[in-house]
């Protein structure tokens, strides 16, 4: 969550292109890049962060390239129609495909591969693991 935000809710707006920024390793040697567009939310980064640090045992360094900044409002169930937007409930991260969502480095290929693998499992989108090379 933001600790300060210039508007608290925000209005949607629709895009469905490929992303130009973040497409690259800019910190690690290995990375997780998402092949989908979709919202993710900061729980399911946190569960992602918490099964990559978990695998890799305190070893290595860990980048997260995506921030939960966009404001996600539900109104309450059962309220009529009109009374306005509802409140904020949480906050996601919009992911477009050929975003580099995590980085690792300082441990071996194959540990950082599994660590990634276990990472896939929490997020809801199609991602593919990336190497420096290629």
């Amino acid at each position: 969550m933001p600790r300060k935000v210039k508007h608290r809710k925000w209005q949607k707006r629709s895009s469905t292109t490929v992303s130009s920024q973040k497409t690259t390793l800019a910190f690690g040697s290995v990375g997780l890049r998402s092949l989908e567009e979709a919202w993710i939310t900061a729980r399911q980064i946190e569960a992602a962060r918490r099964a990559i640090v978990r695998n890799l045992k305190r070893g290595g360094k860990l980048w997260i390239r995506i921030f939960p900044d966009r404001p996600v409002t539900y109104k309450g169930t059962e309220v009529v129609m009109g009374g306005g937007k509802g409140g904020v409930d949480h906050y996601v991260a919009p992911v477009r495909p050929g975003m580099v969502l995590f980085e690792v480095d300082g441990v071996s290929g194959s540990s950082a591969t599994d660590a990634l693998n276990l990472a896939r499992y929490k997020l809801p989108v199609k991602t593919r693991i990336i190497t420096r090379s290629g």
